[in-house]
């Protein structure tokens, strides 16, 4: 008897789950080197016209993370009549060292890897646009760490030069903005006037692994081998600035890595009103700093 009450709890609770299951899982990559899936959160009111759209891009040195991750923010986002689509990604660092005593080519490639794949993703979903409504002008793409590294260079690399596959992504789509919590770029050259995209960056002034403003990856020697110059939230605001782009910066004083997650898993309000206002069309230039709280 015990034993059945037992199977009876575990069928009600996975039951539960199901019902519970706000999202569509759906593989947007399946060839003889890959097989990657996102999970779809659609708009739970009323939909009224064609939907925006965040692909976010979830974190963990490329060794490691999983794409719920970004769920609570894709759940809180689905509430405000968005959708999201989180996705998973070639995790190409696994059992190797993506600090300073790692290969530079290696994290390169990790990220050109993770890169290739977000734009295969959004060709995805673009070609499944009018089953799900998604507006093809408005589609953003952000993540956290890792997967902010990612965002960035997918926004700004030339994908026919950086192409690793057919990701079918044409030439001439841009994403209309860009989320990126705790991330750098390698090249801030990337980013001009004539094609800079509205974004977010947030980032705690005293991380130690990603830097907040210019300096190696994981602040390495200049004669490791795993040595990679990043420029930061900071850097990616002074320049956008400087080019007359819309950026909004928060950082967080005395604030590590940790906060690489303040937005996505907590207090998902700041992501929510960028994206209006990005959607609105209004250009901003915005700073804020806060305390960090954190330990």
């Amino acid at each position: 008897m015990k034993f059945l009450l037992t199977l009876l709890s575990i069928v009600i609770i996975s039951a539960s789950n199901l019902l519970a299951q706000d999202f569509k899982t759906l593989t947007y990559l399946d060839n003889e080197d890959y097989k990657l899936e996102l999970d779809l959160f659609l708009p739970k009111g009323e939909s009224k016209g064609k939907t925006p759209l965040l692909i976010y891009v979830h974190g963990g040195g490329f060794a490691g993370g999983a794409r719920t991750e970004g769920h609570k923010l894709a759940s809180y986002l689905s509430e405000k009549n968005l959708a999201v689509a989180t996705i998973s990604y070639t995790l190409y660092m696994k059992n190797k060292s993506f600090s300073c005593d790692g290969v530079t080519s290696e994290k390169v490639k990790a990220i050109q890897i993770a890169g290739n794949q977000v734009w295969t993703a959004t060709a995805y979903l673009l070609a499944n646009k009018e089953k799900y409504g998604f507006d093809e002008n408005n589609i953003l793409i952000g993540g956290s760490s890792a997967g902010a590294e990612t965002v960035l260079h997918a926004a700004y690399w030339d994908r026919k030069i950086m192409a690793l596959f057919d990701h079918k992504l044409s030439s001439d789509f841009k994403y209309k903005g860009i989320i990126s919590a705790a991330g750098a770029i390698m090249d801030l050259n990337l980013i001009t006037a004539a094609n800079n995209i509205p974004t977010m960056v947030y980032h705690g002034d005293k991380d130690k692994l990603v830097p907040y403003a210019t300096a190696s990856h994981h602040y390495c020697e200049p004669n490791a081998t795993g040595w990679l110059m990043l420029f930061g939230s900071r850097s990616i605001a002074e320049h956008m600035r400087k080019i007359g782009g819309s950026c909004h910066l928060t950082t967080f004083i005395g604030g590590g890595h940790e906060h690489s997650g303040t937005y996505i898993k907590q207090d998902h309000e700041p992501i929510y009103d960028f994206i209006k206002m990005v959607l609105s069309g209004t250009s901003f230039n915005i700073e804020i700093t806060e305390k960090s709280t954190s330990k």
